[in-house]
């Protein structure tokens, strides 16, 4: 029997779920059977992470009992508010989401896995996910880092922790949805890589290590930095076309926030973040003109490859929705790292504790067959 190689494991199922569905030719995602539509709709992020980590929608006195846990872990130890502080102002935001990470896991000595015990770990990083990403934005913003000032819900702390004022209601709810948007999406390179570590039996947090590695990436975290980019570097709607024929279609360069492995449709995160994106525009010439420019070149691009089924993924419009909430144009991936906590913690939870086994996968040799070793004098 002759093995087959699937390249970058594409269609190789890991694992079962009861997290989240997605059909790619339809364009659904469900996270355990909630339409995304409806939860960014409806829902809080508070209520995702009570469904991905406890399997249903709270009641009113459930997500009150979260919302409580999670105020007790939002603050992180000044240890670790001073080890984020000796970084340098210029370091990548998501290595120093790593240090963060692995300074936490170096707690964990000879950690146990056990399903009660998990959820109460899982509830305490992602609270604390909080406050570290928005202390490494002071740091790189050059502000003194601080610990959170408790407000009503995750994504208010969070604003007010990054700039030091009130934010607008309507900015603290796109941050909520957008929080809720980036929850989670399956198994991406960065589950997987959480997945794989987490299959050892080792802690929480060194799986979240593991995830932020493969996140840091420009072809998957990095996606939503990178997109941006190409906005500011194409700098007027005028440029669109100019810009799309040399870089694209001349020299075949990858266009940022557009295809995925699963969608063959429009991906429906990028519906809603393009939404967002239109209504800043209404509000900000800086967030309009780079509408303008996304939309223009996605008409563009879905002209050109639409029938390869190639559209616009959530890491399209994300940055500017970012943008427009005040943030600088790195802290897209650090952004999605801080929802996806929620998806990898669920993901690794759900794999450790039901289908309890190191993975491991196999290679296939293709190298010389057998060499004889030849003294060095000799060679």
């Amino acid at each position: 029997m002759v093995a087959e190689i699937s390249k970058g494991l594409e269609d190789v199922f890991i694992k079962t779920t009861t997290l989240t569905n997605i059909d790619g030719i339809k364009g659904i995602l469900r996270y355990r059977g909630y339409d995304i539509n409806d939860l960014v709709e409806h829902g809080t992020y508070e209520e995702v992470i009570y469904l991905m980590i406890y399997g249903s929608l709270p009641t009113k006195e459930q997500l009150n009992t979260l919302k409580e846990k999670m105020k007790k872990h939002y603050n992180i130890s000044s240890d670790l508010l001073n080890i984020l502080a000796k970084l340098p102002k210029n370091a990548d935001a998501i290595g120093m989401l790593e240090v963060a990470f692995s300074v936490l896991a170096s707690g964990e000595v000879d950690y146990k896995w056990k399903p009660d015990a998990d959820k109460e770990k899982a509830i305490e990083l992602i609270a604390k996910s909080l406050s570290i990403v928005a202390n490494i934005y002071r740091i790189k913003e050059g502000l003194p880092v601080k610990n959170a000032v408790i407000k009503e819900s995750y994504a208010e702390t969070f604003l007010n922790v990054c700039f030091d004022k009130p934010v607008p209601k309507e900015f603290v709810n796109v941050m909520d949805k957008a929080l809720i948007l980036y929850a989670d999406h399956e198994v991406p390179a960065s589950t997987t890589a959480a997945l794989v570590v987490s299959s050892t039996l080792t802690d929480m947090a060194s799986s979240i290590v593991a995830g932020l590695a493969a996140l840091k990436g420009p072809l998957h975290g990095g996606a939503a930095e990178a997109a941006f980019k190409q906005f500011i570097d194409i700098g007027n709607v005028n440029n669109v076309d100019s810009w799309f024929n040399k870089h694209v279609l001349e020299n075949k360069e990858r266009l940022m926030g557009f295809g995925h492995r699963v969608y063959k449709t429009t991906d429906p995160r990028s519906k809603i973040f393009k939404r967002f994106s239109e209504t800043f525009s209404k509000y900000n010439k800086e967030v309009d003109r780079y509408y303008q420019i996304a939309s223009k070149l996605e008409n563009l691009a879905t002209n050109e490859f639409s029938h390869k089924g190639i559209f616009a993924n959530t890491d399209f419009y994300s940055g500017i929705v970012y943008y427009g909430l005040g943030f600088a144009p790195y802290m897209p991936t650090p952004l999605f790292a801080l929802s996806r906590v929620t998806g990898w913690l669920a993901h690794v939870m759900e794999y450790v504790e039901e289908q309890e086994r190191i993975i491991r996968p196999r290679a296939i040799y293709v190298g010389i067959d057998r060499r004889d070793y030849v003294p060095i004098d000799k060679r």
